[in-house]
């Protein structure tokens, strides 16, 4: 069986699911109301049913996290994806709060350095992000890269952080444009 509910943010309403092992997609607002459709076509033959109490601890940490609370998520993930993209995804889940990798890095640090496009495309391929943090993953040069989430929610995410970004040698709250969105 796979439940799903969805909660507020500040970016709108999130969608979360899990299977019985652990996490297994989280949303963002304009996905969420075709959350459902796709948890039917990742999981064929199982039940999908909306539940909020079997997500309960995941949905109270990240509100937690949008408050400012929480700086570390306790949740068990059940990623289905290619067992490269597993690897890069459990180290960008290493990145502490309030820093940023590399693309680069994140490929050293797996021991395959020529591989950070193939980083790049396991980070767009994340299915839970916030708590797989891809926000924190950034260009080389210190430039924000991409995000499957838009450009303006990595900054807010970062700057929610307090992330000192390598571009502007301060935290990114004090960039006076910044702001979360509805």
């Amino acid at each position: 069986m796979i439940t799903y509910t969805t909660l507020p943010s500040p970016f709108g309403r999130l969608g979360i699911a899990r299977t019985q092992k652990g996490l297994c997609r989280l949303c963002f607002p304009e996905e969420t109301p075709q959350l459902s459709t796709y948890l039917q076509a990742q999981f064929p033959g199982e039940i999908i049913q909306e539940d909020s109490q079997s997500l309960r601890s995941a949905t109270e940490q990240l509100q937690a996290y949008f408050a400012g609370e929480r700086n570390v998520f306790d949740l068990t993930l059940d990623l289905h994806m290619p067992p490269f993209y597993k690897k890069v995804l459990e180290e960008v889940r290493r990145i502490p709060y309030g820093k940023t990798a590399s693309y680069k890095e994140i490929a050293q640090r797996l021991n395959n350095p020529l591989a950070v496009r193939a980083v790049g495309s396991a980070n767009a391929r994340n299915p839970i992000p916030i708590i797989i943090p891809c926000h924190r993953v950034v260009n080389h040069n210190g430039g924000l890269g991409g995000y499957g989430g838009r450009l303006d929610r990595k900054l807010a995410l970062l700057e929610l952080e307090g992330t000192t970004l390598p571009w502007s040698g301060k935290p990114s709250f004090n960039r006076p444009n910044m702001k979360v969105l509805n």
